[in-house]
């Protein structure tokens, strides 16, 4: 498979293939990365399909994905590399004359304890030297504190990253790089500026239609279209968390699974805990519903 885009219909001939429906902005943003060799940051509500555009970028690349997912504390050794201690002990004791060795030259044991037999590769040094195409996606940077940003921006800058034991690492195939942020807290400018960026909001009704239909082909297009109007409906809610896409198709999988063709609000009320996970929202929302009975058949 081909990894570079031809351009911006490719993207989305491609991208679309791989069962993710773009609109102009990604399309745009996603074939500007690539040649222009800069990362995305990607910013938006949670449940938006940000993470689900690096895994569809990746396949439409036939690259591998790479993710870090990003987490309060995330510190330097799980996100790019570390030494096996373990092994290293072993080879220590090995050296000093553990049971079957003879002893060994200190200094020479020492180099051979850094060397690549001990080097344990977390995602970001993964990503830097994969022989192969990568995508590298850095989930939920907003997570992250900003020292942990300013080891981003040296990987960022120059795809490179200096290991102490071992000197500077430099990418052998540039990694197409999404960053992800549901805006927990503000990204540094200096990190910002060496990415494009790209806003991703829930979408139009039109547009989560046919994800629903493509993701969900068995559900009648009267339905689709009725019970996105009723998720975006829900979304206008002040609700502590608004459904997400993958929510919505959930609950299409769980309304033809249950055999219903049609949402009234009985229907809306017995399924509303697949939409929505807090009893508050599910309150707010049920009083708010206001459906018309199921049609009657001729």
């Amino acid at each position: 498979m081909k990894s570079e885009f031809s351009g911006v219909s490719d993207v989305r001939e491609r991208l679309d293939a791989a069962g993710y429906l773009p609109d102009e902005a990604i399309e745009t943003v996603v074939y500007l990365a690539e040649r222009l060799r800069k990362p995305i940051l990607v910013e938006g509500p949670a449940g938006v399909g940000k993470t689900e555009l690096a895994k569809a970028v990746a396949d439409a690349r036939g690259a591998e994905l790479i993710r870090l997912q990003c987490y309060e504390g995330l510190d330097e050794a799980k996100a790019l590399y570390e030494w096996n201690y373990k092994k290293q002990l072993l080879r220590i004791t090995h050296a000093r004359g553990g049971e079957g060795s003879g002893g060994e030259d200190w200094e020479e044991v020492e180099d051979d304890l850094f060397g690549e037999d001990y080097l344990l590769e977390r995602p970001l040094l993964r990503a830097l030297r994969s022989p192969s195409e990568v995508v590298l996606l850095i989930d939920e940077v907003d997570k992250v504190d900003f020292e942990f940003e300013a080891l981003l921006l040296e990987i960022l800058s120059d795809f490179q990253v200096t290991i102490p034991e071992l000197g500077t690492v430099t990418g052998t195939h540039h990694p197409f790089v999404v960053l992800t942020s549901n805006n927990t807290r503000e990204l540094s400018e200096a990190l910002k500026r060496r990415c494009l960026y790209l806003y991703l909001d829930y979408p139009t009704v039109e547009r989560e239609k046919r994800i629903v239909m493509s993701r969900v082909p068995e559900a009648p297009e009267q339905l689709a279209d009725q019970l996105v109007r009723i998720v975006r409906s829900l979304r206008q809610l002040e609700l502590k968390k608004p459904p997400s896409i993958s929510e919505t198709l959930d609950w299409a999988h769980t309304l033809l699974e249950l055999g219903f063709d049609h949402v009234d609000e009985a229907v809306a009320k017995s399924t509303m805990n697949v939409l929505l996970k807090y009893q508050q929202d599910v309150t707010k929302a049920t009083n708010h519903l206001k459906l018309p009975p199921r049609p009657e058949m001729n």
